[in-house]
């Protein structure tokens, strides 16, 4: 069968009142030079349709070429979808014979159309392109398709053709699926693909006989992979990537060991984008319908949550009974009420994997917190000026606690477990009760200023691993008498005791005593302006 041109279509749809059979309601969005808002692709035109009595927009598609078996398939994933309630999915209609076209390609006047609800937002390729300086939203971007495919890999469903054009971006961060034509629902068990999705997303095995609710399964991972990495280093979507793909090619897939991207940067320091390429490789030697559901869904469970929040995350939070709001699935502490409202003892969710940036900043009511078991981030500014707070633990399944996470708090004693592989700068300074500190032994570097400001400390013992201080690391810790340096330090910045005034002693293991010895004479003289007469404080020991 023949299909109109697509300037047929346009003229149709100018007077869309007049050649619809059901949809009269319905009107064409016009741009600023009058014509229809409209997209078009291999095999359809899709225009943007108002409804004149709800004023709800649509899409409205409208097919240029044949493809066998299209209206029985759109027929059985509406319906398999109709029960489906779902932010990721939007609804859908075929309409037989629907559009009335006046055309010369054939002797047919009326045409089937597909209507969707329409979806305001911008396509995961320029979202991502528009966004490289922003690294929350790059951050909630890899989140939120980790959130999709955790949704989407148990379902007795598929898209059938995940790519960065399918995938569309709202303003609020959301995302959703469009385009379905590609879709499996169990109606369609046992026939073939009607197509097999964009070649730099699909396993390179792939044929028309994989047709299954497993099809999603790579490029899912794929496209994980790509968005994790970018939202650690966005630079590397400009180095590796290309229009309408991201990170990785069909190339890639088919010389596999020549891939540019995993040859140059794997390893890589972020473990949870480790196990996404583990994943990744064993998906990719396997065969294209086999499950991973467990694999998929445990690598997902893994993710780094964002610590960043936005307002539109607050406004539809989930609160607790003390009015601490938290996502939607409990695993991100967004966001305290107002100041005093937190009194005594505060138990955070025990489901929380991240405490976000400044989510309990200036609560000045409560003197103890709770952290759960399974609690891996504390954001920047988590904490800050908490001045009543005096005691918190801290689980062995941190690995990271932001800058000025417990700023001017008033904690007593503080153990670090090994978990901690990075505090961030002046993370604690200005807690000037703080009279016992147990550091991680996993931390390379001190950063600065981290523990500035921290009037009772007396004695400090830096763990092994460190290899560096930072700046005013323990500057104004005014009762500091002794120090204990590991051997493997290899640098320390400007004025790291400055204004510890009772500073008696820094000992230095007698393997490393050339560490002092060869150091540049500006870096010893910016020493002697921390401390006065540094070198009588050095012991051997």
């Amino acid at each position: 069968m023949n299909y109109p041109l697509i300037s047929e279509y346009i003229e149709a749809i100018k007077s869309a009142e007049d050649n619809f059979k059901e949809l009269t309601n319905l009107r064409p969005v016009f741009s600023d030079d009058r014509q229809p808002v409209m997209t078009s692709g291999n095999f359809a035109v899709v225009f943007k349709m108002q409804d004149v009595e709800s004023g709800k927009f649509y899409a409205l598609k409208c097919f240029t070429k044949e493809q066998e078996g299209r209206g029985e398939a759109y027929r059985q994933i509406a319906d398999a979808l109709k029960d489906v309630d779902s932010p990721y999915l939007v609804s859908l209609r075929y309409l037989d014979k629907e559009l009335f076209v006046d055309t010369e390609q054939t002797s047919e006047t009326e045409f089937p159309v597909l209507l969707m609800d329409w979806v305001e937002g911008k396509t995961l390729d320029k979202y991502l392109r528009e966004n490289l300086d922003d690294k929350y939203a790059l951050e909630m971007l890899a989140y939120r398709f980790s959130q999709l495919a955790q949704w989407l890999i148990p379902q007795p469903f598929a898209h059938g053709d995940l790519k960065p054009d399918n995938i569309l971006v709202r303003e609020d961060g959301s995302i959703v699926l469009v385009d379905y034509d590609g879709m499996y629902v169990p109606a369609m068990n046992g026939q073939k693909a009607r197509e097999l999705g964009s070649p730099d997303f699909r396993h390179p095995l792939r044929t028309e006989n994989d047709f299954d609710e497993h099809i999603d399964d790579f490029p899912l991972v794929s496209i994980q992979l790509s968005l994790k990495a970018i939202s650690i280093n966005s630079h590397w979507l400009e180095e590796y990537g290309a229009p309408d793909r991201l990170l990785m090619s069909a190339k890639d897939y088919i010389e596999f060991k020549e891939c540019l991207f995993l040859k140059e940067q794997a390893p890589f320091e972020n473990t949870t984008l480790n196990r996404i390429v583990a994943l990744f490789l064993f998906l990719f030697t396997k065969s294209i319908n086999t499950s991973l559901c467990l694999q998929l869904l445990l690598i997902i469970e893994n993710e780094e949550y964002p610590i960043i929040t936005s307002e539109d995350e607050i406004i539809y939070a989930w609160k607790d009974e003390k009015g601490v709001r938290y996502s939607l699935d409990r695993k991100r502490l967004l966001k305290s009420p107002i100041i005093d409202w937190i009194r005594g003892d505060y138990y955070i969710q025990p489901e929380t994997k991240v405490i976000c940036k400044s989510a309990l900043c200036n609560c000045w009511g409560f003197e103890k917190a709770i952290l759960p078991k399974g609690l891996v981030k504390i954001g920047d500014n988590a904490f800050y000026t908490c001045r009543s707070l005096k005691s918190i633990v801290i689980p062995n399944s941190v690995s990271d606690i932001g800058k000025w996470a417990f700023y001017h708090c008033s904690l007593v004693s503080l153990s670090i477990p090994n978990s901690v592989r990075h505090i961030g700068e002046w993370a604690f300074a200005g807690c000037e009760d703080l009279k016992c500190l147990n550091l991680s032994n996993g931390i390379s570097k001190l950063e600065n200023g981290v523990f500035s400001g921290c009037y009772e400390l007396e004695k400090v013992v830096v763990p092994k691993s460190v290899r560096s201080i930072g700046k005013n690391a323990f500057s104004y810790c005014k009762k500091l008498k002794t120090i204990y340096l590991p051997e493997g330090i290899r640098v320390i910045g400007e004025n790291p005791f400055i204004g510890c005034e009772n500073l008696q002693s820094i000992v230095v293991p007698r393997e490393t005593q050339w560490w002092y010895e060869h150091l540049l004479p500006d870096d010893k003289d910016k020493i002697v302006e921390s401390v006065p007469q540094m070198g009588s404080l050095f012991t051997i020991s």
